[in-house]
């Protein structure tokens, strides 16, 4: 009676752990992990808001992050979480103090997205990549990488490391970018990090809009306190950039307009 009590206790806790993945527990992803926030009611296959962490952050820190909570459920999408392995995302010329080459961060977020599609039944044509400070640069390495992978790409107060590439992967991908124009952590124009050197903001948009043949467009309509530039090109594809007064820091009110311009045309 005794072994037959400790087997049910046993069993009985199997589809809990099996399923504690979510927005408070880790979802496995091979040797990483990332987490993740469903929506209450999003229909069959509903979309996602892929949120990259900043320096020394973490999907559980995101995943605590009341506004961006709020955001997801306003929007009616998937919040998710991914997970650097160190301090930073070891992208290409980051400080190698909180990076390590030997991880593929573009490798990890192909095995995310075929996680959330074939695991959580989101629409693969509706997932937005945003990323604040370390991950808004995450989301330039990205959406440079694999451009016609997401609906659009959202970097905050983030670009790559110098020195920048001189050219991207084709096609083109939608962008907003924001920042501060008083931003003293990751400035327009970059500052020295140990060994390495943030990119230029202005120059990597510079090139991306050059390489992408695009020319001045209507800009969106976005929140008060943003001035936007827009920019347009053969294929449709957009790149705006957007500056507020403010310093290294981000808002939900900017994602979300930056979101319904990228899914919904605004």
């Amino acid at each position: 009676m005794k072994r037959f009590i400790a087997l049910f206790f046993a069993l009985s806790l199997f589809p809990l752990s099996a399923h504690a993945c979510g927005a408070d527990a880790d979802c496995a992803l091979g040797d990483r992990t990332y987490r993740i926030q469903m929506p209450d009611t999003a229909g069959d296959r509903p979309a996602a808001l892929i949120f990259a962490h900043g320096y020394k952050g973490s999907a559980r820190g995101t995943m605590r992050n009341k506004s961006l909570a709020a955001l997801a459920e306003r929007l009616g999408v998937a919040l998710v979480a991914p997970d650097a392995i160190m301090d930073d995302w070891s992208i290409p010329n980051a400080p190698g103090q909180s990076t390590s080459p030997d991880v593929d961060e573009i490798a990890y977020f192909d095995a995310l997205k075929e996680a959330l599609i074939s695991k959580h039944n989101i629409d693969p044509d509706r997932i937005v990549v945003a990323g604040f400070s370390a991950g808004g640069m995450m989301v330039w390495n990205l959406l440079c990488a694999r451009p016609d992978d997401y609906a659009g790409f959202i970097p905050i107060a983030g670009t790559f490391w110098a020195p920048e590439p001189t050219s991207c992967d084709t096609p083109t991908a939608n962008i907003i970018h924001i920042h501060g124009t008083s931003d003293k952590i990751v400035p327009l124009a970059g500052r020295p990090i140990a060994e390495t050197h943030q990119g230029d903001v202005n120059k990597t948009l510079a090139m991306y809009i050059a390489n992408g043949g695009y020319s001045a467009s209507d800009s969106p309509d976005m929140t008060s306190d943003l001035s936007c530039e827009s920019w347009r090109n053969e294929q449709e594809a957009t790149m705006t950039k957007c500056l507020h007064d403010g310093g290294h820091s981000f808002k939900a009110d900017h994602i979300e307009a930056a979101w319904k311009t990228l899914v919904s045309g605004g």
